[in-house]
């Protein structure tokens, strides 16, 4: 994990409480979203609190947690709660489980409708600033391409599926997912595995996480 040995100051706004509201707060990517199909603005979509034990590591909002400003409040959202075996009042509760996209923001769509990538600019911003202040993780889960590449570097070189396939491979305290959405339910049925191997294992991880 990128940063893993800096340390934060205690004067600093690596606070959980602080720095969510300085992100919150963040418009630095007012141009470009401007400049988007959707010429919409900076909302920061910000999950997490002191205390977090379970790090869902995402992409981005998409264009409905845009406008709920809620993360995963989506059918893809549905689909990560059943894998995770959580209940909604767990997965939002902020001091249980912090949720951590790539961008903060929804990236917006390009000419053709189709979703633009998370803005590097983000996590080059604020990534290891949240991450650092974090300190009571137990259990990081990367969620999509974007996450793994950022969190595991050269290991996740082969791809999505190559990451999620090596779960048995990784650290106890990192497991690789694909995008749970239902554009995905093609690769869940080519690879039954995930379903049958990893999923029973990813809900006894993160029920010991939050125990």
């Amino acid at each position: 994990m990128r940063g893993a040995a800096a340390e934060a100051t205690s004067s600093d706004m690596s606070a959980p409480k602080h720095l969510a509201l300085e992100i919150a707060a963040c418009k630095i990517c007012a141009e470009r979203f401007s400049a988007t199909a959707t010429g919409h603005r900076p909302r920061p979509v910000v999950w997490f609190e002191k205390g977090a034990r379970v790090l869902i590591a995402g992409q981005a909002p998409g264009l409905q947690v845009h406008t709920k400003g809620k993360p995963f409040a989506d059918r893809s959202g549905d689909r990560l709660r059943d894998w995770l075996g959580l209940e909604p009042s767990a997965f939002y509760d902020r001091a249980k489980v912090a949720i951590v996209p790539m961008s903060f923001c929804f990236p917006g769509y390009d000419a053709k409708g189709s979703d633009l990538p998370p803005p590097p600019i983000c996590a080059a911003t604020w990534r290891e600033r949240v991450l650092l202040s974090l300190s009571d993780l137990r259990l990081t889960i990367l969620v999509g391409g974007y996450a793994q590449k950022w969190h595991l570097g050269e290991r996740a070189k082969g791809g999505v599926t190559s990451s999620v396939m090596a779960w048995k491979d990784l650290p106890s305290d990192i497991i690789a997912l694909p995008h749970p959405s239902w554009r995905n339910t093609g690769w869940l049925k080519k690879n039954p595995w995930f379903e049958a191997e990893l999923l029973p294992r990813l809900k006894e991880r993160v029920g010991e996480a939050l125990a």
